[in-house]
């Protein structure tokens, strides 16, 4: 956030920046979800309050969408709508876990996770997930966490994740969720970036693997934010299992009285032919942009890099081009006043390994990435002269 401020300060003052901080897709939402929004508001419809875990409409939608993409049935009642990913993640960590309960999740991993956890009293154990486990935590990382740390309450996963773009395997899932069973740990799945893939052709689970498939005691959260590229209409949505909806419903009641209302029933448009359609040529467009991105990887010059599997970021140690830079907060910094490109710091994302790496979101599109592919190689050329 300090280094899109310094974007926008930068742009205030006329300079052209190509920023690729943001995990936003630029296209906005579908049109039909546009149009039913631009249509309920000039209705004059009093838009109340609705039930505490969403309208009913929407959560059959939804559950819908489990049966189009993974073939299971999603009963619509265990569906819980909420402000945004943000807000199930609130309410799921609260319903799920107490004070003093242990959390491990992956680093580098998706920094809200562990702020929020911490916030709440929920103690994090970090997993130190590298190359050598595709940056995805494994059942032996898990173990050696107990031995450390004693027992855990919960693992959060990310698939694909942010800020690698790395995904787990069925199987991979599947060993996580047997772990989980037989230590009472509770999986909390986030499959926000589910639908941003890119597979191989013939792959078993092109779209990712969802954690209902295979746990029915699983928490899975997920928004419209990134597939339908529906970032600030925030509305998100969580499978909560059976134990967990009494628990949720009461707080959802207290903690915000209920998502969006007119998000919400403009959001039932995003699950027509014409919206999935739509969603799928910013998928394309995705593609295209992380072909350029790897294309000229060798060109940057930089260090080993996240396969990116899914999403729209590409995670990168900064190899030999960190040479004269403290950390790649100073690169980045400096790569920004000088070249006009912003990219995110690894540390974000891990406090200990991240200090070499960078995150470059991809999402602005290929026009966009090529003009900062150009821009950095000319901006680390300089340096060496």
């Amino acid at each position: 956030m300090d280094i899109l401020r310094r974007v926008a300060e930068l742009r205030g003052e006329g300079r052209d920046v190509v920023s690729l901080c943001a995990g936003e897709p630029g296209g906005g939402a579908p049109t039909g979800v546009s149009a039913a929004a631009a249509a309920l508001h000039s209705s004059g419809a009093p838009l109340a309050y609705t039930p505490a875990l969403g309208i009913a409409g929407l959560r059959r939608a939804v559950a819908g969408h489990y049966r189009r993409w993974y073939g299971i049935e999603v009963p619509p009642e265990n569906v819980a709508i909420t402000t945004g990913s943000s807000g199930a993640f609130m309410l799921l960590f609260l319903s799920s876990f107490n004070p003093g309960d242990r959390v491990a999740l992956a680093r580098p991993g998706y920094p809200a996770y562990r702020n929020i956890l911490r916030a709440l009293g929920i103690d994090v154990v970090e997993l130190d997930c590298g190359p050598a486990t595709r940056y995805q935590p494994t059942a032996e990382l898990l173990d050696a966490a107990v031995r450390e740390h004693g027992p855990l309450a919960g693992l959060m996963l990310a698939s694909p994740a942010n800020p690698t773009g790395t995904m787990v395997t069925r199987a991979e899932l599947a060993d996580l969720a047997a772990w989980c069973a037989r230590g009472g740990a509770r999986l909390i799945s986030d499959e926000i970036y589910h639908g941003i893939t890119y597979p191989r052709a013939g792959a078993e689970d092109p779209r990712g693997v969802c954690a209902w498939e295979l746990d029915r005691d699983a928490v899975v959260i997920s928004s419209f934010s990134k597939y339908w590229g529906m970032t600030g209409w925030r509305l998100g949505w969580a499978i909560v299992p059976d134990d967990l909806l009494p628990v949720v419903d009461a707080l959802a009641g207290n903690v915000a009285l209920c998502p969006p209302a007119p998000a919400q029933y403009a959001s039932i448009e995003a699950f027509t032919e014409e919206s999935y359609a739509e969603a799928e040529g910013s998928v394309e467009e995705f593609a295209r942009t992380r072909d350029t991105l790897l294309d000229n990887l060798g060109r940057l010059g930089w260090g080993r890099a996240a396969p990116a599997d899914g999403a729209f970021y590409l995670y990168a140690d900064l190899g030999d081009e960190l040479e004269g830079f403290a950390d790649s907060a100073e690169y980045c910094s400096a790569l920004l006043e000088g070249a006009g490109v912003a990219l995110v710091p690894g540390g974000d994302f891990d406090a200990e390994g991240g200090r070499t790496a960078v995150r470059l979101s991809f999402a602005a599109g290929s026009a966009a990435v090529a003009e900062a592919v150009e821009r950095i190689v000319r901006f680390q050329a300089d340096r060496r002269r």
